[in-house]
């Protein structure tokens, strides 16, 4: 079996698995580059069988010296790791050599968020775009993720009961309920939404579903609009509204259910943001 042959039994066993498609396409351009890397640096390697660890080593290696960050080499070992459990346990190889590759050491997030000046500003810019406005809108409050956001269907929006119905990471379900802000943005957006048969929510000017690269883009020009010069993109407005509710006294618990969280860990960095945040507010305001 070549090694593109085993990449795509192996996508074929992702899609037959129900892996999100933004999942699948994340692991088919990591194996592209891992396997162009292999044919580039190495000429006797053309099956699966032929690889060994210091191959996954160099590669590592050499992306490191491209720059990329610690956190995308992690990210790509992943999908090399699954890659090569799934032709151990079908009997492609005898065993994996992805076992024992260290992980990169991933770089601190400081997971930057927006001041309220700073998102107010950006909505009152896409004030004039229904469209616009109401995507920015229901990024603040719900704090979904760009790739939920984009997949969101008309019927997922519950305007009697005011809740949204997200499908998150691994195609898991959960359900968001909307402000007030939110449901006007969105009543207002479908009042010049294209009349379309197309089910998903969010539409680009020629009536097809808006992609994460529009939406990043439209994000984008608001922040430099706004004359934000950080860096900052649809995850930072999801961090926003993440450590606006730490700071307000929501639990743990609740904002990850809302964040979609499958680790509870993962949202305590918000919980200890907002107490950071709670503390400059109290010296700021010392009597």
């Amino acid at each position: 079996m070549t090694l593109e042959a085993a990449q795509s039994a192996f996508l074929r066993e992702l899609a037959g698995k129900n892996r999100a498609p933004s999942t699948i396409r994340a692991y088919t351009t990591d194996l592209n580059h891992f396997i162009s890397f292999l044919h580039q640096n190495n000429l006797v390697i053309n099956t699966p069988k032929q690889i060994e660890r210091a191959d996954i080593t160099e590669y590592l290696v050499h992306l490191g010296q491209r720059g990329l960050m610690g956190v995308s080499r992690a990210r790509k070992l992943a999908a090399i790791r699954e890659f090569f459990h799934f032709l151990e346990t079908y009997g492609y190889i005898q065993k994996s050599p992805a076992q024992g590759v260290e992980t990169p050491k991933k770089e601190k997030n400081n997971r930057g968020y927006l001041r309220p000046d700073e998102y107010r500003s950006m909505l009152s810019l896409a004030g004039g775009n229904p469209r616009d406005f109401a995507i920015i809108q229901v990024f603040l409050q719900t704090g979904i993720r760009v790739s939920e956001l984009c997949n969101l269907r008309l019927s997922d929006i519950d305007f009697e009961g005011r809740t949204l119905k997200v499908a998150g990471k691994g195609m898991v379900q959960r359900e968001i309920e909307l402000e007030r802000k939110g449901i006007e943005a969105i009543k207002s957006y479908l009042v010049i939404r294209s009349q379309t048969f197309e089910d998903h929510l969010f539409l680009n000017y020629q009536g097809q579903p808006l992609g994460e690269r529009g939406v990043r883009k439209l994000v984008r020009k608001y922040i430099d609009q706004a004359g934000i010069t950080r860096h900052a993109s649809p995850h930072t407005l999801r961090h926003s509204f993440a450590t606006a509710k730490a700071e307000k006294g929501v639990s743990p618990f609740q904002l990850q259910k809302w964040l979609g969280h499958a680790n509870l860990n993962t949202t305590q960095i918000y919980v200890h943001i907002g107490r950071q945040n709670a503390r400059k507010v109290m010296e700021a305001t010392s009597l």
